[in-house]
């Protein structure tokens, strides 16, 4: 299942199809002095405030990205949460990860650039595809 509501948990708080197994929340990278990503790059978090992503479903992602040379970096966001949070929050037992294109100044005069919304297709049709 993928999912793009940020954190409130709609769609993945409750009522998730039976057999879901795998939740990908399709949000935002931030960028920073202390972070990895740009703007350019799809961002994979593999740490935000709810607590680590699964290891195997982030290791997939970066696997995807260096097979189909996709431009990415690996992030924390400690003050951060997503929907995949909200869904084993909410006691769903998935693998789950978060991902989304670099974004410069979240919450106020957002900016990102094409290649991170490409890059950030290109992962989500990679891993589905396979």
């Amino acid at each position: 299942m993928f999912t793009c509501h940020e954190e409130v948990g709609t769609g993945a708080a409750s009522g998730l199809p039976d057999g879901c197994t795998e939740m990908i929340a399709v949000d935002m990278g931030c960028v920073g002095d202390d972070l990895a990503c740009t703007e350019r790059e799809v961002s994979i978090c593999v740490l935000d405030g709810g607590g680590p992503y699964d290891y195997g479903l982030v290791s997939a992602l970066k696997d995807v990205c260096v097979r189909d040379d996709i431009p990415h970096a690996l992030d924390v966001y400690p003050f951060y949460g997503s929907d995949a949070d909200a869904a084993v929050g909410a006691g769903y037992h998935l693998r789950h990860a978060c991902i989304g294109p670099g974004v410069y100044a979240s919450h106020g005069y957002e900016r990102t650039h094409r290649r991170g919304i490409e890059a950030t297709l290109r992962l989500v049709a990679g891993y589905v595809i396979g």
